[in-house]
């Protein structure tokens, strides 16, 4: 297939394009700069420089494609993370940015587009399992990914095949929060945002990119990738000392995290999702069962 990526020097699409190429699609991706368009030729894929908001020259772009993946997101930083005005990038990217890619992989004829979204939009199930069909939570940093959602049904809607990925949280190599993370560790720091046995669902990026790929073959939806085991917050930190070869002396902001309130909601709300969709309708499965097996490979890799 001819598949267009969005985000592909991101994160995630740091993978995905590579995971693509593998598995014998012909790639291009939006650059925004030299270096951008420098690390997609690197990867295999063709450069092509156009703005994410530009309905026209996406069209244009995008002729010919079987399928668009927006992968395209900018996370703040871990420092400015509890700040709203720090999301204004993001929601522009996930709300207008989407709608653009829609609008475009419609005029352009494109059967499909894949789109990025996350698991944080559930609302807290405590300890039970959470599947495509529970409900979803709206708060000021979540708006963006509801918006690149609505506009994945709408391209359903318009006669094309939409297919909505709600990714755990985001750790491995290039995934910056979980590089941090992991430096807290390695200094004996355990990060526990929420209650310490609330759940946390996280996938790998190499498992997360393996997604993106399955997804080219799914029907319309909305898919949960995320590991087999999600572990609970203090698990989870215990899981990420032992790869490194650390304990856990000093945890935090643990319940300290709940009282900036919907700052941070995405990260202290108790969220054990089931990836059994995926499995079933997507053939897809995780290499890291859970970050006890992927955060060993992350500590590993990063040595």
């Amino acid at each position: 297939m001819d598949v267009f990526v969005t985000g592909g020097t991101g994160a995630i699409g740091r993978y995905a394009v590579p995971a693509l190429i593998a598995a014998g699609h012909r790639v291009s991706g939006l650059a925004r700069s030299d270096a951008a368009a420098a690390a997609l030729t690197l990867a295999g894929a063709t450069p092509v420089r156009v703005s994410l908001f530009d309905v026209e020259a996406l069209t244009s772009a995008f002729a010919g494609c079987d399928a668009v993946a927006n992968l395209a997101s900018a996370l703040p930083a871990t420092a400015t993370f509890a700040f709203h005005s720090s999301w204004r990038e993001c929601l522009k990217i996930r709300s207008e940015g989407s709608a653009a890619v829609v609008d475009a992989a419609l005029a352009a004829g494109v059967p499909r587009v894949v789109q990025e979204s996350v698991v944080m939009l559930y609302a807290d199930g405590g300890d039970d399992w959470l599947d495509e069909s529970s409900p979803v939570d709206e708060y000021p940093i979540s708006r963006g990914n509801h918006a690149a959602e609505a506009s994945a049904r709408r391209f359903t809607e318009s006669g094309g095949v939409g297919t909505v990925l709600r990714f755990g949280l985001f750790y491995g190599v290039g995934a910056a929060h979980s590089e941090e993370i992991m430096a807290m560790a390695r200094r004996h720091l355990g990060f526990v945002a929420g209650r310490s046995d609330a759940y946390q669902s996280s996938i790998h990026l190499a498992d997360a990119a393996d997604a993106v790929v399955a997804a080219l073959g799914v029907p319309a939806g909305t898919y949960n990738v995320v590991d087999d085991e999600p572990l609970t917050k203090a698990a989870n930190a215990d899981a990420l000392a032992a790869a490194v070869g650390r304990r856990r002396w000093v945890t935090g902001p643990g319940r300290a995290a709940v009282a900036l309130g919907d700052r941070t909601t995405s990260l202290t709300r108790s969220l054990r999702v089931s990836n059994e969709r995926s499995r079933t309708g997507a053939g897809w499965s995780p290499r890291y069962a859970s970050v006890r097996e992927g955060y060993a490979q992350m500590a590993a890799a990063s040595r």
